[in-house]
């Protein structure tokens, strides 16, 4: 009885644990894929005693002990070994480098260009100009440095008057026109190509991201 239970248990685990690391991180929000995999695990174990007639106390009880011991041991290992805790836990990734984007972290991370510009949005960082570096974090958010010219320094603190702010305008990802939004600041594809060919780019399908900016232009991020 105990046998094929131990065996289930452990190809679960492997399992769930494969799939949640195949997902990417942005799966998780704020909880890394082991804690993933045992809340879903002892939610299993729990709702299978409360509602099913034919599960008993014992192999619950067993199943959670077996769980616990899982975790405890392999916590253990994590905390003795850097290796074995970066594969548990998964380690940062920097995915702006320098001011660069880095499309190859990108794809490992299984996020694209709207993913990041998202993540970034939730850090109030809304143009990835001001980004020097960005990491993205085990556990799915991500962390921000930005360029010195977009410091926390105030325009107050300098007894500057204030300054208008603009959003910036998505025009590229991945390759692709955003034609409403090129429409919405009123200017072309004559134009933008313009802008490319200025770059040193031939082809939009050689731009990761574009973007456009009141009083600052421009920003254009080729593919590596």
């Amino acid at each position: 009885m105990f046998l094929p239970l131990t065996i289930e248990l452990l190809l679960g685990f492997v399992g769930l644990f494969i799939i949640t690391k195949m997902l990417g991180k942005t799966q998780f929000s704020q909880v890394t894929p082991f804690d993933f995999i045992s809340a879903i695990f002892l939610g299993e174990v729990v709702g299978s005693a409360l509602y099913d007639g034919q599960t008993t106390v014992y192999p619950m009880l067993y199943s959670l002990f077996l769980w616990g011991s899982f975790m405890l041991a392999i916590k253990t290992a994590g905390q003795k070994s850097l290796k074995i805790r970066s594969w548990i836990d998964g380690s940062p990734s920097i995915v702006i480098r320098n001011g660069r984007i880095i499309r190859k972290e990108l794809k490992k991370n299984r996020i694209n260009i709207h993913d990041l510009l998202y993540m970034l949005r939730q850090s109030n960082v809304f143009s990835v100009r001001e980004v020097e570096y960005a990491i993205l974090e085990p556990n799915g958010s991500i962390s921000v440095l930005k360029k010195a010219d977009y410091g926390h320094v105030t325009r107050r603190d300098l007894n500057l008057p204030p300054k208008q702010v603009h959003l910036p305008t998505s025009l590229i990802t991945d390759g692709e026109i955003i034609w409403d939004n090129l429409k919405a600041i009123g200017l072309d594809q004559q134009w933008l190509e313009g802008q490319i060919l200025s770059f040193g780019i031939d082809k939009v399908q050689h731009v990761l991201y574009a973007e456009w900016k009141e009083n600052e232009g421009i920003y254009i991020v080729p593919y590596a």
